[in-house]
């Protein structure tokens, strides 16, 4: 499986020849999606659901599909009749031939002042990839490959390195990290590269890895 990092939370997974985007934002490229035969969405947050750049994707390919929450789902369904899938925490599904089982309901806490909303984690092909969204959703099997929220409003490094230490992955790849300046990259690796226990990474938007 070939995974390509777009900017922030957006991934791009390929295997077979068939194409999966995770989460095509606002803060990603326009393009982000376009091209993939299955799209996944972790919850409403412009910055991981952007009509613009579905719409792009879908427009491309007429056989893409979209799965996500109902909470998105509701806000998109009538712009792409018989396309979008509502998925939920237990659920399992194929999509563009990868096997999806879906994990955890709620965001992060931001604030308390600040209602949550729900949010799901996606595990692809039986634990090759993990992808929570906004969320430290730990999916309760192993996982060789996790997405790490890196830096959000809701979070802050000790718990970014709780969360390795309790997934334990075989490696780990930064998402999340629109937000955080290349002057303060460094300290990030250093810190969660020494105390998280496992391979961490980053990839530059557009770089890949086999995973």
């Amino acid at each position: 499986m070939k995974l390509t990092k777009k900017s922030h939370a957006c991934v791009r997974l390929e295997k077979d020849g068939r194409t999966l985007v995770i989460d095509p934002g606002g803060f990603s490229e326009q393009d982000a999606a376009v091209g993939a035969d299955a799209i996944l969405v972790t919850h409403e947050h412009p910055d991981h659901f952007d009509e613009g750049r579905l719409r792009a994707a879908l427009e491309t390919n007429p056989a893409a599909e979209i799965w996500t929450l109902k909470s998105v789902a509701d806000l998109i369904t009538a712009a792409f009749p018989g396309r979008v899938h509502t998925v939920g925490h237990g659920d399992t599904f194929t999509a563009a031939g990868f096997d999806v089982q879906v994990h955890g309901e709620l965001h992060a806490v931001i604030h308390p002042d600040i209602p949550r909303i729900t949010n799901v984690g996606y595990l692809i092909d039986g634990g090759r990839v993990f992808h929570p969204g906004d969320a430290l959703t730990v999916p309760g099997r192993p996982v060789e490959t996790l997405m790490l929220p890196v830096q959000a409003p809701w979070n802050k490094i000790s718990e970014v390195i709780d969360y390795l230490r309790e997934v334990k992955p075989q490696r780990a790849y930064d998402i999340h990290d629109a937000l955080l300046t290349d002057l303060a990259r460094p300290i990030y690796d250093r810190q969660i590269g020494a105390l998280g226990g496992t391979d961490h990474q980053r990839l530059t938007p557009g770089a890949s890895a086999n995973v």
